[in-house]
C-alpha cells in the first residue's frame, strides 16, 4: 500500500526569476489555488494523506498558507463570510503535512533520500509541486493503480514529440503491457532527438521503494568521493532497472508544467478558460483582442 508521499518544494525556482525571487514558485497560482495546493488535493483524492514537504529556510509562505489561521477564520465568521472561513479552515486539515528542512548536495535526489530517511523501510509517492494535471482520474491514483499491480517502482509517462527529447527523462522501453503501462529497462536523461530510445518524458511523479533510496544512498557515499558530483532521482531509477523491475505508466489526462514563463502563463490560460464563472467572459475577451 501507498500511504505517503513527498513533495521536494526546496529548489530555487530559476527559471521564473524575477518573479521566484520571494515567492515560491509552488505558491504561483492556478486559477483559485497555489500550484502546491493543486497537488496536495490530488494525493488527498487518490488516498494519501500523510505527506513530508521537503523545504528550506526561505519556502516559509508554503508552511503558512497550510497552518491554521484562527484570527482569520474568526473575523470571516464575525463579517458573515462563512464560506471563505470554512476554506480557510480547510487548508489546515487537508492533510497529515510535516516539514523537513533539506541537506545535502544538488539534484533533486537529495530531498527524497532526506524524506526516505524518516519514512522507514517502505514505498512512498514522489511529486514535484511544478506540475498541474487535469483528469477524471487523478494522476497519483494512476501511480498508485500501477504500484498495486506490480510492487515495483513506477514512473509517470507523457507522450512527447521527439524534438522534446533533449528537456526530459526518456525511458527504454522493454514492453508494452497495454493500459498505458510500461516496462522499462533504465531512462536516458535529456538525450538528442535521435538518440532518443523511445517517445516518451518522465514527468514529475514517482512510486519510490527501498530499492531506489537504496541507489540514493550509494549515490550519497560517492558524491562524498566527489564533492561535484549532484545526485538524481532518475539516476536512481536507471541504475535499479539494471536488475529490477520498474515500470512506466502513460498518465490519462492533460498536463500543465507551470515550470517556466510560457508554460505557466499556459496553465494560468487553460485555468481560467475552464472556469465556470469567468471562462466565458474570459473566451470573450480572447476573442476580441
Amino acid at each position: 500500500m501507498i500511504r505517503k508521499a513527498v513533495i521536494p518544494v526546496a529548489g530555487l525556482g530559476t527559471r521564473l526569476l524575477p518573479l521566484t525571487k520571494a515567492l515560491p514558485k509552488e505558491m504561483l497560482p492556478i486559477g483559485d489555488k497555489p500550484v502546491i495546493e493543486h497537488t496536495i488535493r490530488e494525493l488527498v483524492d487518490s488516498g494519501i494523506d500523510e505527506i513530508t514537504i521537503v523545504t528550506s529556510a526561505r519556502k516559509d509562505l508554503v508552511q503558512r498558507h497550510f497552518a491554521p489561521d484562527c484570527d482569520l477564520e474568526r473575523e470571516l465568521r464575525t463579517a458573515g463570510k462563512d464560506d471563505l472561513a470554512d476554506a480557510v479552515a480547510e487548508l489546515s486539515s487537508l492533510a497529515h503535512i510535516t516539514y523537513l528542512y533539506q541537506r545535502g548536495p544538488y539534484g533533486n535526489g537529495t530531498p527524497v533520500l532526506n524524506a526516505a530517511r524518516v519514512i522507514g523501510d517502505e514505498p512512498f509517492m514522489v511529486l514535484w509541486a511544478d506540475d498541474v494535471f487535469v483528469a477524471e482520474v487523478p494522476r497519483a491514483r494512476q501511480l498508485k493503480s500501477a504500484y498495486d499491480a506490480t510492487g515495483a517502482p513506477v514512473l509517470a509517462l507523457m507522450p512527447m514529440a521527439v524534438e522534446d527529447a533533449a528537456r526530459y527523462g526518456v525511458p527504454i522501453v522493454e514492453e508494452d503491457l497495454g493500459g498505458g503501462r510500461l516496462r522499462i529497462s533504465g531512462l536516458v536523461e535529456k538525450p538528442r532527438p535521435e538518440e532518443a530510445p523511445s517517445r516518451y518524458a518522465a514527468i514529475g511523479g514517482y512510486v519510490v521503494t527501498p530499492g531506489v533510496v537504496a541507489e540514493l544512498e550509494a549515490a550519497t557515499r560517492r558524491w562524498h568521493e566527489r564533492p561535484e558530483g549532484e545526485i538524481y532521482l532518475t539516476d536512481a531509477l536507471h541504475r535499479h532497472a539494471a536488475a529490477n523491475p520498474v515500470y512506466g505508466q502513460v498518465i490519462d489526462g492533460t498536463w500543465w508544467d507551470t515550470g517556466s514563463p510560457l508554460n505557466y502563463l499556459r496553465a494560468q490560460f487553460a485555468a481560467a478558460l475552464a472556469d465556470p464563472v469567468h471562462g466565458p467572459e474570459l473566451r470573450k475577451l480572447a476573442r476580441d483582442s
